[in-house]
């Protein structure tokens, strides 16, 4: 004859067993990737889910820009339209942040080497040091591409305005700093074809490549659509 103590215990195991599968569902459920991007509009980087091109056209997009890349070359934003580009910012003589982060660059690089569609853009924080052949030899030495991957240099507070509120790049923090303070930063901004922010990841940490792949699958194909 079962116990009330062995019914309570059963109920009991029936509640635990209930609860993991329903944890083990919801992983799964947040595990699983969407097959959109969102929208970026202000630097608290509060997400905006939509397809609404009247809406769309009301978001923030990079201001113009014009800096000089490891060729000497100018490069402006035509170079980037109908691209896809992931931009960050660093410095050739960075010791810790920089090199984590230029690593989970070069991840992405290399899914789309060859690819014209997706640019990359790297921006020197230290332009008086980073000059043009600096810029070159870091390139050469790191293997980098000039077709796809840019290193660019030009003057700091033009380098400093773009990241701080054009790409958000330091958050709300970026809005409170004069245009003279150093810039340092282990984030990565995606912007899509027309010029929108579309993602925000962390530089340092290698398994965010993985996400910022699927993140340029998805905006390579709403160019399509």
């Amino acid at each position: 004859m079962e116990t009330l103590a062995g019914k309570t215990a059963d109920r009991f195991g029936k509640t635990i067993r209930f609860g993991l599968l329903l944890s083990s569902w919801l992983l799964l459920a947040g595990c699983s990737k969407p097959d959109a991007v969102p929208y970026y509009h202000t630097p608290d980087f509060t997400p905006i889910w939509t397809q609404d091109q009247n809406r769309i056209d009301t978001l923030h997009t990079v201001l113009p820009f014009r800096f000089t890349d490891q060729f000497g070359n100018a490069f402006t934003q035509e170079d980037v339209e109908n691209s896809v580009y992931l931009t960050n910012f660093f410095f050739t003589a960075c010791p810790s942040v920089c090199p984590k982060m230029m690593e989970t660059v070069r991840l992405v690089y290399n899914q789309y080497r060859g690819n014209p569609a997706v640019k990359f853009l790297s921006h020197s924080v230290t332009p008086e040091r980073d000059s043009v052949s600096v810029l070159k030899k870091y390139a050469d030495r790191k293997g980098i591409d000039g077709q796809q991957w840019h290193l660019l240099t030009g003057k700091r507070k033009s380098i400093n305005a773009i990241a701080r509120l054009s790409y958000f790049i330091e958050k709300e923090q970026g809005f409170l700093k004069d245009s003279a303070q150093f810039l340092h930063t282990e984030n990565l901004i995606l912007v899509d074809q027309r010029g929108h922010i579309r993602g925000l990841y962390n530089g340092t940490l290698a398994v965010e490549a993985d996400r910022i792949i699927h993140d340029i699958d998805i905006l390579l194909q709403e160019q399509n659509r």
